[in-house]
């Protein structure tokens, strides 16, 4: 299974950004969503260190939300959310 996480782009370096994931700063290429200065704040989904898509700020905190839950379920979803030094 393949999961997406939402994350915010907080600064932008080429194609590189930094992408905040519940409190955590990722490297996070955008060469498939495009890095203008116009990204900055946007909300991506990210997988295995690429941004997929564009998404707006109801879906991703949706999505967070949903993760979240998961989580006091199943702790192995913590590593996506939180990174893997949970």
């Amino acid at each position: 299974m393949c999961i997406g996480v939402p994350g915010q782009i907080q600064a932008i370096d080429g194609t590189l950004a930094k992408v905040e994931v519940c409190g955590v700063l990722r490297d996070v290429d955008l060469t498939l969503v495009g890095s203008d200065a116009s990204m900055l704040g946007k909300w991506v989904l990210v997988h295995v260190g690429f941004a997929m898509s564009i998404i707006n700020e109801e879906e991703a905190r949706d999505t967070l939300e949903a993760l979240q839950n998961m989580f006091e379920v199943e702790p192995d979803v913590g590593a996506l959310l939180y990174g893997e030094e949970r």
